[in-house]
């Protein structure tokens, strides 16, 4: 498969005329030439955070504090998932995965609510066991949740906060296994920050309420952040320092829970790119790179090697036609209307 236009290259996203090599699910070469196509190719998104069980309730609970939304084990999520049937929830995760993968991300990394089951629940979507929309291609990294035991069947652990519970045993539990464990820190205050970083985490989310003495034991320990500044903002606990944050360790982006937001990478991108006038190839790795780095995958850049997770857009729409410098326009401008074409692992999953 030869994919020809403005390749995106490397980790710098240097735009360069040519096409992108395609042997097996692999990217084999990129090819500097000229072409005839209008085509931008970058690499598909990387969703560093997600709770995509939330499927079953978008847009409920509007007015809610956060607590009220996501707390455990009684914020009104959980209740709604706990009411939930298997065969609901499997539904509406389908949909979501189905959206997600059309609109460019290859990866996700869930944070899965409900232990075994609920993991058991998010592999039969992406299967599509039981639903009309099929088996879908995404790579999901599923960090388990609210039971020790979920590990076996996991990816890892993804803690809700270091207030909620004490997590050492799961954490060494992790280590062990070789597995990812991610919590959330920073959230809603400062007072989680320094227990959840005591326990040497592989990432930590949000960080909204990050001092300078948080940021200074970035710097020393390079622990990485995946922030939703999105979420954040409609729930208003504030936004993520992304500047003071990117310029100590990684950071990567996610949509987090589909409730309150929908799982576009486009939409925080622009949103994390006008919030934090950060330059465009840096935000365009938060949503790529950054994230693959966290979860040790080999997507996020299109080098020969690398898995072939592709997003091709239309430089010619009535909305990128023109751009002036490409990489900002993908950034701060590009939506789904502009989605031509998606590959994963090497396969084209998506076409408009």
């Amino acid at each position: 498969m030869d994919i020809e236009g403005t390749v995106l290259r490397g980790p710098d996203f240097e735009p360069v005329e040519g096409r992108v090599v395609v042997e097996g699910d692999e990217i084999a070469a990129i090819e500097e030439r000229e072409t005839e196509s209008d085509a931008v190719i970058l690499p598909a998104f990387v969703n560093a955070h997600t709770h995509i069980g939330d499927s079953i309730a978008k847009e409920a609970g509007a007015g809610l504090s956060l607590d009220e939304l996501v707390a455990p084990p009684d914020g009104l999520k959980h209740r709604l998932l706990r009411a939930a049937s298997h065969e609901e929830k499997v539904a509406a995760m389908a949909r979501t995965l189905r959206y997600m993968e059309s609109t460019g991300t290859g990866t996700f990394l869930e944070f899965r609510e409900g232990g075994v089951d609920g993991v058991r629940a998010l592999r039969d979507a992406l299967a599509g066991d039981g639903v009309d929309f099929g088996e879908r291609d995404l790579e999901a990294v599923v960090l388990g949740r609210d039971d020790p035991d979920v590990l076996p069947v996991a990816d890892g652990y993804g803690a809700s906060g270091a207030r909620d519970a004490d997590f050492g045993a799961v954490r060494e539990a992790t280590r062990e296994a070789g597995k990812l464990f991610g919590i959330h820190a920073g959230e809603r205050d400062a007072e989680d920050i320094d227990p959840a970083m005591d326990l040497d985490p592989d990432f930590l989310v949000h960080m909204v309420h990050a001092e300078g003495d948080h940021l200074d034991r970035l710097a020393e320990t390079g622990t990485p952040v995946a922030v939703c500044p999105r979420s954040n903002l409609v729930t208003n606990v504030g936004v993520p320092p992304i500047r003071e944050l990117a310029e100590r360790t990684t950071v990567a982006l996610g949509t987090d829970n589909v409730m309150l937001d929908s799982p576009s990478m486009f939409r925080e991108m622009e949103f994390a790119a006008k919030l934090s006038d950060l330059p465009a190839r840096e935000v365009l790795r938060m949503a790529t790179l950054n994230g693959a780095a966290i979860a040790g995958l080999d997507c996020g850049a299109i080098e020969p090697g690398r898995r072939a997770d592709l997003l091709v857009l239309d430089g010619d729409s009535d909305n990128l036609a023109g751009a002036r410098d490409v990489v900002r326009a993908v950034v701060r401008r590009a939506g789904s209307a502009d989605v031509s074409r998606v590959v994963l692992g090497g396969e084209t999953v998506h076409r408009a």
